[in-house]
C-alpha cells in the first residue's frame, strides 16, 4: 500500500505542478512515446536477464503490494518456533526432530505457526541446518562457515532483481532521449508547416525526455530501492535464525539460543525480554 501511495504522490505532484503552470494534460498523452520508451525498457530487461530473474521481478513487485512480512509479530512467532524446536530436541534428542524437519508442512510444531511456514527460504534454511546437525556430517566449528555461505548465495540470487531494475532505471533517460530525437526527426519533416503544428510536434518529442527521466527517478528507481529494502529485511530475519542455530549447536539451552536470536533483531522490531519470557512460558504451560 505504501508503494502505491508513494507513486501516486510522485506522479500526482508532477501533474499538479504542470497544470498549475497552465499546462494541458492532453499534450502529455503521446502514446507513441510510451511505446518507444516502455518497449525499449522491457526489451532491455529481457535481453539482459535470465528468465528466472524476470519471473523473480514479477514476484517481488507483487510482494511489494502486500504488508511487510518481517514485522515485530513475525519475529515474535519466529522466536516461538525456535524455542519449540530446541525444546523438542532437548527432550527427545535431535532424532526426535527428524519427522518434523523432513516434512515441515506436516509437522504439528510448524503447523502452529502458519505465518512462519509461508516463509519458504526460512523454513528450508532451518530444516536443512537441523538435518546437518542430525546427520553429524559437519563439525560444529564448520557450521558457521556453511551457514554464511548459504545466506550469501541466497542474498546474491535475490539482489539480481535489484540490479536488473537499477540497470533499467539508469537506461530510462537514454531511452527518453531516443524518443525525443525520433520526435525531432518527425518535426523536421514538417518544417514548412504551420508554426502551431511544429510547436505541437516539438512538445510531443520533449514528452519522451520528460517521461524517461520521470520513470527513472520517480518510479523504477524507488521500486528497486523498495525491493532491496525488502531483501535486507529477509536477510535480517535469516541472520536471526542463523544466530539461534549456532547457539544451539554449541550446546546452549533453548532459552539462551532464543535470547541470542532476539538480540540479533533490529531494535525497532525486537520483542522485549519480558515479552519473550511471556511467550516461552505460555508455550511451556
Amino acid at each position: 500500500m505504501l508503494l502505491l501511495i508513494g507513486l501516486a504522490v510522485v506522479i500526482g505532484s508532477v501533474l499538479l505542478g504542470y497544470v498549475a503552470h497552465h499546462g494541458q494534460l492532453i499534450v502529455l498523452w503521446q502514446w507513441t512515446e510510451f511505446v518507444i520508451i516502455g518497449g525499449a525498457g522491457l526489451g532491455a530487461l529481457l535481453v539482459g536477464n535470465s528468465s528466472s530473474v524476470v519471473k523473480a521481478i514479477g514476484r517481488d513487485l507483487v510482494s511489494l503490494l502486500k504488508a511487510n512480512p518481517f514485522s515485530e509479530k513475525a519475529y515474535a512467532e519466529l522466536l516461538q518456533v525456535l524455542y519449540d524446536i530446541f525444546q523438542k530436541a532437548r527432550k527427545d534428542g535431535l532424532v526426535g526432530l527428524e519427522a518434523h524437519i523432513e516434512e515441515p508442512e506436516k509437522s504439528d510444531i510448524f503447523a502452529a505457526y502458519p505465518d512462519f511456514l509461508t516463509k519458504h527460504h526460512a523454513v528450508m534454511f532451518l530444516c536443512d541446518t537441523l538435518k546437518v546437525l542430525l546427520s553429524g556430517a559437519v563439525e560444529d566449528h564448520h557450521l558457521a562457515e556453511i551457514l554464511e555461505m548459504d545466506l550469501e548465495q541466497q542474498n546474491e540470487e535475490q539482489m539480481a532483481v535489484v540490479h536488473a531494475l537499477t540497470r533499467v532505471s539508469d537506461a530510462m533517460p537514454g531511452f527518453g532521449i531516443v524518443a525525443a530525437v525520433l520526435g525531432i526527426i518527425v518535426t523536421m519533416g514538417k518544417i514548412n508547416g504551420a508554426a502551431s503544428e511544429i510547436g505541437m510536434s516539438v512538445a510531443a518529442a520533449l514528452v519522451g525526455t520528460f517521461l524517461g527521466i520521470l520513470l527513472s527517478y520517480g518510479v523504477i528507481g524507488p521500486i528497486a530501492a523498495a525491493v532491496e529494502a525488502r531483501i535486507r529485511a529477509e536477510s535480517a530475519y535469516m541472520l536471526c535464525i542463523r544466530t539461534a542455530l549456532l547457539s544451539f549447536a554449541r550446546g546452549d539451552s533453548p532459552m539462551t539460543a532464543v535470547e541470542f536470536a532476539r538480540r540479533n533483531i533490529e531494535p525497532g522490531e525486537r520483542p522485549s525480554f519480558s515479552e519473550l519470557e511471556q511467550l516461552t512460558r505460555r508455550k511451556a504451560a
